[in-house]
């Protein structure tokens, strides 16, 4: 969710309106249905019956004046392999590098980069007041070849240290030889997670930074989102990333927030398991609510208090999740839709529901809707 939210932004920064699609099936209904899309901007690994190369192809066969662009932290794609009119490029992603080269494959944009002084004074380059967003320098390229080149040693180095315990444990040749085929398998594994992780804390930092405010408050907000995703990944640990429960990721999210002997969270609802993705979606937005909360909303005043409940229609066999805040200030639509909105509001595209921020006076509550079986265990 956080990476597609970086790549929408790599394509605006290039001056184009990006349209997105959370996999495979989803991005061909949009193509079909719309005749104004110029390119495709797809990862390999994505979700879904298709991936992105598979996807690309497809596209291609259909719609060859569309050009596109695949990346990936993983695969290397050769030009045999790459249908016309695609290019591609391995992660980590130079920003600066991917405006320029959508720039090259389809022109230059309609949008254009707000200066600085016109978004502090909330005026666009046409004169017309809109809301605006700062722009922030790229990622240093130099410094993230610095941090695969650290990743890629301490992985050799690993893969030194299992083969002279192998030997120290007198195992055979041939049991050798599977156990390194395994090895094998778990680093190229272990290899891919790190640099998707890098990639997404690059996101996050990217993303905070791009709304903040002052420097303090990207700090604060940069530390709370990748805690929030510590806590995910802890909760997975656990259950050996198998998957968790909805009550436990929630509780897990809220319980830090939530100091005092009363409660204040209201937690009701039937218990499901639910896959990883999901949790690590979940403890993100949660996060974000909580932080929204404290700061804002019913829980930056003594008596206020969030109830979270949640139901199952047994006929539709969808899932619907309610946030409601009670005994807080009085509430305002905000002047402005941040990071931490657009990524809440992303989490119901990704599990092929609807999500509604309803800013009622009295107090915030946040609406999820979404089938049973975008967040369960396949089985």
């Amino acid at each position: 969710m956080v990476l597609r939210m970086r790549a929408v932004d790599i394509v605006e920064d290039a001056g184009f309106n990006a349209v997105e699609a959370v996999n495979a099936d989803d991005a061909l209904a949009i193509l079909d249905a719309r005749s104004d899309i110029s390119l495709l901007f797809s990862d390999i690994q994505m979700p879904g019956t298709l991936d992105g190369l598979m996807l690309a192809r497809a596209v291609h066969e259909r719609w060859p004046s569309i050009k596109i662009i695949l990346v990936s932290g993983q695969v290397k794609v050769s030009d045999d392999a790459k249908p016309l009119n695609s290019r591609f490029f391995g992660k980590p992603l130079d920003v600066k590098q991917m405006v320029v080269e959508i720039q090259a494959m389809i022109g230059d944009g309609a949008l254009k980069v707000v200066p600085t002084e016109a978004i502090e004074t909330g005026v666009a380059a046409n004169g017309h007041k809109r809301p605006g967003r700062r722009q922030t320098s790229s990622t240093n390229p130099e410094v993230l070849t610095a941090e695969n080149d650290s990743l890629r040693l301490l992985l050799e180095q690993a893969e030194i240290d299992a083969d002279a315990l192998l030997a120290q444990a007198g195992i055979d040749a041939e049991e050798r030889e599977a156990a390194d085929k395994l090895q094998k398998l778990i680093l190229a594994e272990l290899h891919h997670r790190i640099k998707n992780t890098l990639a997404t804390v690059s996101a996050i930092a990217s993303q905070s930074l791009r709304t903040a405010t002052s420097i303090e408050h990207g700090k604060q907000a940069i530390e709370g989102r990748l805690i929030a995703l510590g806590r995910a990944h802890d909760l997975l640990m656990q259950v050996s990333w198998a998957n968790s429960s909805l009550r436990n990721t929630i509780q897990g999210a809220t319980g830090p927030y939530d100091s005092e002997d009363n409660g204040r969270f209201s937690i009701e609802g039937p218990d499901i398991g639910i896959t990883s993705g999901a949790v690590v979606a979940l403890a993100m937005t949660f996060n974000e609510l909580c932080t929204n909360t404290t700061k804002f909303g019913a829980l930056s005043v003594p008596g206020g208090r969030v109830d979270i409940t949640w139901a199952i229609e047994e006929f539709t066999q969808r899932l619907r999740l309610n946030w409601i805040e009670r005994g807080g200030p009085i509430v305002a639509p905000p002047s402005r839709r941040s990071f931490g909105t657009r990524m809440i509001g992303s989490l119901g595209q990704q599990l092929h529901g609807t999500v509604d921020l309803i800013y009622h006076p009295a107090g915030f509550e946040y609406v999820l809707d979404v089938p049973v079986s975008s967040l369960t265990v396949k089985t």
